[in-house]
């Protein structure tokens, strides 16, 4: 029967001298919890398990190596009893009632003036559950709500504020709002202030809460409203303020995403910032096309390179893949400088526009055939450009460009 009569209560336990009564694994492992909180532990047993000698050899209790006495609880605040014996239990809980300390007695869970529950921590968040005397699905309920609090699916925003803040770049991934990592959705969901670029995962922004602000900065090609020397500013000011923020970026933060400049800024002012590593567009979105940037018997590396840089020193040979982000605006310019560093006018190439997102778009040709195509649809930004032998491996490349390399199109929807 499920005791409802239960004041739920955190104890600090910080330098208090606490007993455990056995010798067995339930009662090293409560010695451990309360010597992780800090108490002062005495194990009072005739015998030690493994795990309980292992405790009193490094020297982390003492361990009184006889039965336990009366005597034992006298100074103890808190106490927990394990034997193994219900009668030596039932003794130690007595004396323990006598003696106005709250005792957890393992052998009457029903008749325990105090229960253990399912403990789990997530930062400084302690999670304790207790369920009803059902220790199993105590244990089953304090991991579900870990795993929440861990993937930013519960709010771990403060509302009391800091006097010191600190400043995560978190990487948001190439824009869905689930390839963003575990650690950087945390982070969101405990942000006072985001400060957010155009691309990355819109969408969780709007599963902030009420009171976070939303600072937007994004940038587009030609047009930066909010100067990246601003932005540092911004992130300062906002930190020093005892806020919690996180500049969430599309892809990598320090892929092209001028992170390491505001990290910088912010150790130079004397704020703490964290670094989240994203899943880089560079790779993901050629992968949501199918393209794999290297592939046995095709590519053994790739260069990733933004659109608007020279192009002259990347290695020559359609069998080295280039990546080229922000680089639809110069097609007209990188694509006949790669076709005469050893790759030829038929060299394959493809545009990803949108990766990931319900408008993605794939446009696939060869370096001759490329910007033509690419007027004709009209491409945009963001888009990642491939060049090399791997668009072949495309299940999207059309068949000429497909049965280059493999000669059937059965056989390329095998390998892609």
């Amino acid at each position: 029967m499920a005791i409802v009569d239960l004041y739920p209560t955190s104890l600090r336990l910080l330098g208090r001298p606490v007993l455990v009564v056995g010798g067995g694994r339930v009662s090293a492992r409560r010695a451990k919890a309360l010597l992780d909180a800090g108490a002062q532990v005495t194990l009072v047993a005739p015998r030690l398990s493994v795990p309980a000698q292992e405790l009193a050899d490094a020297g982390l209790i003492y361990w009184a190596a006889r039965d336990y006495e009366s005597t034992d609880m006298a100074n103890a605040w808190f106490a927990a009893t394990a034997t193994n014996n219900p009668t030596v239990d039932a003794r130690v809980a007595g004396d323990a009632e006598a003696n106005r300390t709250w005792c957890v007695n393992h052998s009457a869970s029903a008749e325990s003036a105090a229960w253990t529950p399912a403990v789990g921590t997530v930062e400084d968040v302690k999670i304790a559950v207790n369920a009803g005397g059902d220790p199993l699905c105590a244990a089953a309920i304090r991991n579900a709500v870990v795993v929440a609090l861990e993937t930013g699916a519960l709010p771990m925003r403060r509302y009391r504020k800091s006097a010191v803040g600190a400043v995560a770049l978190v990487g948001g991934g190439p824009g869905a709002d689930d390839l963003i990592t575990v650690r950087g959705r945390r982070l969101l969901a405990e942000a006072d202030v985001v400060v957010a670029d155009r691309l990355g995962p819109r969408g969780l922004l709007e599963t902030l809460g009420q009171g976070v602000e939303i600072i937007e900065v994004g940038k587009t090609p030609g047009h930066h409203p909010v100067p990246q020397s601003e932005i540092n500013a911004i992130l300062v000011r906002e930190a020093k303020a005892g806020k919690r923020v996180v500049r969430l970026k599309g892809g990598d933060p320090y892929v092209l995403g001028r992170g390491g400049e505001e990290a910088i800024a912010c150790r130079e002012n004397g704020v703490d910032v964290e670094v989240v590593p994203g899943v880089t567009s560079a790779v993901s979105v050629p992968a949501a096309a199918g393209i794999p940037v290297t592939h046995r018997g095709m590519a053994k590396a790739f260069t990733m390179i933004s659109g608007h840089e020279e192009l002259e020193n990347v290695p020559e040979g359609s069998d080295h893949t280039v990546v080229l982000l922000m680089g639809v605006g110069t097609l007209n310019r990188s694509m006949p400088i790669l076709a005469s560093a050893g790759r030829g006018q038929d060299c394959p190439v493809a545009i990803i526009e949108n990766g990931f997102a319900k408008n993605q778009r794939v446009t696939i040709g060869t370096l001759g055939t490329i910007l033509a195509l690419a007027q004709a649809a009209k491409v945009r930004n963001p888009a990642v450009v491939v060049v090399g032998e791997v668009v072949r491996v495309s299940p999207l490349a059309p068949l000429e460009i497909a049965t280059d390399y493999y000669g059937t199109r059965e056989t390329i929807s095998t390998l892609s």
